[in-house]
């Protein structure tokens, strides 16, 4: 038999063999996911809440940025202890007390708001709600490729997108909504508080897998084990520096207030339905990866996904249409959901168990910290050339990125299927 004909027969076999709800078949992967949506819906509303106030009391873009700046800057500071820490210590507990503090910070930013407290006051809250974060995401994340095998992993990483991203699109809405109902940011940050207490409750319910934990003395070098596995993986090197530079040049969300009220003249509740649009994209995109089978070139999918991102950040950054803006946003969600996907299970793939917390520490701050640093950046940028000339230099920077990420690693231009890739 030929190789195309073998190829084509294994490809078939593949489709019919699909099963789109694999991972979520294991229930504690079930408990994991529910509760990370609780907690993702709680912060969205939270983010909505916090900058609509802040944009409300100080009408200033700076002050937007400076939101993102206050939880990056624990994320980055403590990268290194908070991976060592998931992969030497007790992952679920780890999880337990993140979460804990992340429903504190909540009520202490409802308390804050009630008595109109101080704006650093607000800043203190957000830096020790990054602290949690620091650990909550390297610990959550090697926890949960420990609740299902490897032949789920690329179908786990399709549900976490389409579970986070679920949140994304329901988060918004409701802070907007919870805004306009309670005329003010205070009730929205206390259903964030007990969003988080039930995730802390589903989270108490897994029953951890016992994984590989790390032997080796704590070292600066065993800290940095993280960062030196993925140097040498240059392929995963290239797919996070991609996705990071993507969201740090790209990513217009830290302005949506800005362009809700000056720009695109609308209310909360609209606030609320822009913040939610790149989810529901990335939601609608993130379910139909999981309904086929997996994708036969990886690589030149995350490059053509990411510079249509681009595109779209460009065409949002100059609409003047509130239902143009939408669309953009929608698009822009669906193209970044390909990339995570791809990311996610090629991270994941290569991986070792006893390593999961660094790289996943280490993936935190190229990825999830960049939304923190794109936002600073953005309003840096807002508040010295205006809003739109930041949106626009961005998605002119995305693009920019995605040809120097082809050229520096040809490699990634290469790549297939990733379930071969091992």
């Amino acid at each position: 038999m030929s190789s195309s004909k073998q190829n084509s027969n294994r490809h078939n076999s593949e489709v019919a063999q699909h099963d789109p709800f694999a991972a979520l078949r294991f229930r504690d992967y079930r408990l994991f996911t529910i509760g990370r949506v609780l907690l993702f819906v709680g912060s969205e509303m939270q983010n909505v809440a916090i900058g609509w106030e802040l944009y409300e009391r100080t009408s200033s873009a700076l002050v937007l940025g400076g939101v993102g700046l206050a939880q990056v800057l624990p994320m980055i500071a403590l990268t290194l202890i908070a991976g060592d820490v998931a992969d030497r210590r007790d992952r679920k507990l780890t999880m337990l007390l993140s979460v804990i503090l992340l429903a504190l910070c909540s009520l202490a930013l409802a308390v804050l708001s009630y008595t109109h407290g101080a704006v650093f006051l607000i800043y203190a809250c957000l830096v020790f709600t990054g602290i949690a974060r620091a650990f909550l995401k390297p610990a959550g994340d090697a926890l949960m490729w420990q609740l299902i095998p490897v032949s789920a992993f690329t179908n786990a990483a399709t549900w976490n997108s389409s579970s986070f991203q679920l949140a994304a699109v329901i988060g918004p809405a409701l802070g907007g909504f919870g805004i306009a109902l309670f005329k003010s940011a205070t009730g929205v940050y206390v259903v964030a508080g007990v969003a988080a207490l039930l995730c802390f409750v589903l989270t108490l319910a897994i029953t951890e897998k016992k994984g590989i934990r790390a032997s080796e003395p704590i070292s600066l070098k065993a800290l940095a084990g993280g960062a030196e596995f993925v140097w040498q993986n240059q392929l995963i090197l290239a797919a996070i520096t991609l996705d990071m530079f993507a969201v740090l040049l790209g990513g217009a969300i830290a302005l949506l207030p800005i362009f809700a009220k000056d720009i695109l003249h609308v209310g909360p509740v609209e606030l609320g339905y822009l913040q939610g649009a790149n989810s529901i994209g990335a939601l609608t995109m993130a379910i139909t990866l999981a309904y086929l089978p997996p994708l036969r070139k990886a690589g030149p999918a995350l490059l053509w996904s990411v510079g249509g991102f681009g595109v779209v950040t460009i065409i949002f950054g100059l609409s003047r249409s509130f239902w143009l803006s939408m669309l953009m946003l929608t698009l822009s969600g669906a193209l970044d959901s390909i990339s995570v996907v791809i990311r996610h299970t090629l991270v994941q793939i290569r991986t070792p168990d006893h390593l999961r917390g660094r790289v996943a520490a280490i993936n935190n701050v190229f990825i999830s910290a960049s939304n923190e640093l794109g936002g600073f950046e953005s309003g840096l940028t807002a508040a010295l050339f205006g809003p739109v000339i930041s949106v626009v230099g961005g998605g002119v920077g995305t693009i920019l990125v995605v040809i120097a990420t082809a050229m520096i690693w040809p490699g990634i231009r290469k790549l297939g299927a990733l379930q071969e890739y091992k």
